[in-house]
């Protein structure tokens, strides 16, 4: 598996609170052994992000990302409001 970071999430990853950042490092080492792990409620987006997946990073942020083939790449990463309203 390829992890790739678009730009645009990697301009909010570095504004974020430095736990959040820990916490996101954390899951991201969890993803990358079983992306499918319960810890990140992986699952499929509707409406605006449909094609898009998406993780629980914290109780209220989540990382949205896409899968194409055994690459994945991280473009969002925000509060549920930031992302879904």
């Amino acid at each position: 598996m390829h992890i790739l970071f678009s730009k645009k999430f990697k301009k909010k990853y570095v504004k974020l609170p430095q736990s959040v950042q820990k916490s996101f490092d954390s899951r991201l080492v969890v993803f990358v052994h079983n992306q499918y792990d319960q810890i990140l409620r992986n699952h499929e987006l509707q409406g605006e992000w449909e094609d898009f997946r998406s993780i629980s990073i914290t109780g209220d942020y989540r990382a949205i990302f896409e899968e194409v083939g055994d690459t994945v790449t991280f473009i969002a990463i925000g509060t549920h409001a930031e992302l879904y309203e």
